[in-house]
């Protein structure tokens, strides 16, 4: 059995408060430890509430909406085990790779299945457990910083950072993108899970009983069933025995052997899973690999300075948006951020900070003051999504700083201590506290509100990101999608010309990236320019020549186009030609078999004319007006029984038809 670890008294008396009233009555509160701990509670339910009413959004159907084994239920759970996560949206063998890495997190899947299977599609659900998930992370934070820094600080500090760094962690906006996607559960459940495994473990050691090593496992291998970034947690156990219970490094890895062994059937799962490589090469691909450029009309890879230039630029980044977190945006994607090189003076600012940080928290590794444990939280559960490691997929993201921030909660709780310590002035440490918490709180609330909708959240955030190619792509193809159901003509053509501009600039950053090529030949064919529609279809098969949308579309707009040249241009001859073209690609489309009908009709050639006709009627058996068509084929050739059959036949499926 393990030895229980020597673990400090909390102390009960009410601790010597040497500046005003005021701030003694703050602490007075701040010692009902439980109480405190709800306030946090309910503090990170308020700020979220206003997501409850959302909708799906962004990645939601790739693991809920459109994920075949999500949408099962129950019946689903055993396809979930047994796949990559992004296999049940794309139901195709090998293209889950499209995105850098592989993904397992099938614990969150099965949340979601088992929603599903009771609630149906119903993103209330979704919203409401992100949010008593998150709330409950926020209080399990509370307490455990409480319950390790009563090791090492006299009860004041410990009030003053437990709280603060609690309260920073519940309102910071740069959590809306975990919190108000209800996709953001892995990273919520990745958090929750290890945090519990690091409580149940130390009950653990503080009395021995087995049942707290179990769940500690437990929780622990469904952490990293959520998100593989929970790995990182391997090293963060052992530091807390370091930093706050004078134990080894060595005798925490000891101690925490349950995890490592946890972790290990873990990666075995994943690897029978996913296979042996835990990245996939990023390739030639923008959207997979943010660190090529393009050079002489040609995409290459990054130098070894740009891109490790450009990532620790990123780090920098990150920084600046857990200190002062505006403007958001869910895309980092190229080139919202643009290629650096170590010139750049932002690139130098954001080394410079991190070689700080890291002297620091080696100087408090050595002394094992509490500061050292909040930097190394962070740069280690940081590591693992820094681009440093392996590929990511993307520059950078915001919900990558969900597990890290609460290494900087922690500081921000540690620095206001260090205040105190100080004798500041009580009011002055008090103010800002307030505006911290009314700002952070605000932009939460407000931000929460773009995560309504995917239309809402593309064409708000393209303002912020405006040189991301996916995210331009993103809102041309929201005002395609919206123009279809808008009724108005004007306003239809408005957003028409609207997407035009957000999918040329796409297409200006990333001149590769077939999907704006297929929606802007959408909304060229939209527009009846039938030519430029082509070009882009054939642009976006030059880059895939086995991409099914496009093909398909062409198929359309040579139907469509022939249409116009005989209706609008009188030109039979064209008209055919495109017909001929249509027919390589939709052979069995009903509307090309009618307009071959017409056509051949008008020539002339009844032959030909009824055997499209009948062809069409096939095609579609209860469409009259094709039955009608062929009438009257069949009276042009002078076959009248059976055009009168045909006519018979109009009729009985629609009465109101007029014969010609």
């Amino acid at each position: 059995m393990a030895k229980s670890i020597s673990k400090k008294p909390i102390p009960k008396a009410v601790p010597n408060i040497e500046n005003t009233s005021t701030m003694s009555g703050v602490f007075q509160y701040l010692l009902q430890k439980e109480t405190i701990g709800w306030v946090i509670f309910a503090i990170a339910v308020l700020v979220y509430l206003n997501t409850i009413g959302h909708e799906y959004t962004q990645d939601d159907a790739i693991v809920i909406t459109d994920n075949m084994f999500t949408t099962k239920g129950l019946s689903g759970i055993s396809g979930i085990l047994s796949n990559d996560t992004f296999f049940g949206f794309f139901k195709e063998a090998g293209k889950q790779n499209l995105v850098s890495g592989g993904r397992y997190r099938p614990f969150t899947l099965i949340l979601f299945a088992i929603e599903y299977q009771i609630f149906g599609k119903n993103p209330f659900i979704g919203h409401l457990f992100n949010i008593l998930y998150f709330a409950l992370s926020c209080f399990l934070i509370y307490h455990l910083l409480w319950r390790v820094l009563s090791q090492k600080l006299d009860v004041n500090m410990v009030a003053i950072v437990s709280f603060v760094a609690a309260l920073i962690f519940a309102i910071h906006p740069i959590h809306t993108e975990v919190v108000a996607n209800i996709k953001g559960r892995d990273e919520i459940m990745a958090l929750l899970l290890s945090l519990t495994a690091i409580w149940c473990l130390l009950n653990y050691y503080d009395n021995s009983k087995i049942l707290w090593l179990i769940l500690g496992g437990v929780s622990y291998f469904f952490a990293l069933m959520s998100k593989e970034n929970a790995i990182t947690f391997l090293a963060i156990f052992p530091l807390i025995l370091y930093f706050f219970y004078d134990k080894s490094i060595s005798q925490g890895i000891v101690k925490s052997s349950v995890m490592w062994v946890c972790a290990a059937v873990f990666l075995v799962i994943r690897f029978r899973i996913l296979g042996a490589s835990l990245a996939a090469p990023s390739g030639t691909e923008l959207m997979n690999n943010p660190f090529i450029k393009i050079v002489n009309g040609q995409y290459m890879p990054f130098t070894t300075g740009e891109k490790f230039a450009t990532i620790l630029y990123t780090w920098g980044l990150y920084l600046k948006l857990l200190i002062f977190p505006h403007p958001l945006t869910h895309d980092y994607y190229p080139r919202h951020v643009d290629m650096m090189t170590f010139g750049n003076p932002k690139v130098l600012i954001s080394i410079l900070i991190y070689l700080g940080l890291i002297f620091v928290a080696y100087r408090s590794f050595l002394d094992k003051k509490p500061m050292g444990f909040a930097i190394l939280f962070f740069l280690l559960t940081f590591s693992i999504v820094s681009n440093l490691l392996f590929p990511i997929g993307t520059n950078m993201s915001e919900r990558f700083m969900y597990m890290p921030s609460v290494g900087f909660a922690l500081g921000i709780g540690l620095l206001f201590s260090y205040l105190w310590k100080r004798k500041l002035n009580p009011s002055l440490i008090l103010g800002l506290l307030m505006i911290i918490f009314l700002g952070f709180s605000y932009k939460t609330i407000s931000r929460n509100t773009v995560w309504v909708s995917n239309s809402s959240l593309f064409l708000t955030d393209v303002k912020t990101s405006v040189n991301s190619a996916k995210l331009q792509n993103a809102a041309g193809g929201t005002l395609w999608d919206l123009s279809v159901l808008e009724k108005d003509s004007v306003k239809r053509k408005e957003m028409w010309a609207e997407a035009k501009i957000h999918l040329n600039k796409a297409l200006e950053i990333h001149p590769n990236y077939k999907e704006a090529h297929l929606l802007m030949g959408n909304v060229l064919y939209a527009e009846n320019n039938f030519k430029m529609a082509l070009a882009h279809y054939d642009g976006a098969l030059k880059i895939d020549a086995n991409y099914k949308d496009a093909i398909r579309n062409k198929g359309f707009v040579y139907r469509d186009y022939a249409r116009y040249l005989g209706e609008k241009e009188g030109n039979l001859a064209g008209s055919l030609q495109m017909l001929l073209e249509a027919q390589k690609i939709i052979p069995d489309d009903f509307e090309v078999n009618r307009l071959f009908g017409i056509a051949y009709g008008m020539q002339g050639n009844t032959v030909e004319a009824i055997r499209y006709f009948e062809k069409a009627t096939k095609i579609e058996p209860k469409n009259a007006t094709a039955f009608l068509n062929l009438q009257i084929a069949y009276k042009q050739a002078g076959r009248i029984q059976e055009a009168n059959e045909a006519l018979q036949k109009a009729f009985q499926l629609d009465p109101t038809l007029k014969p010609k």
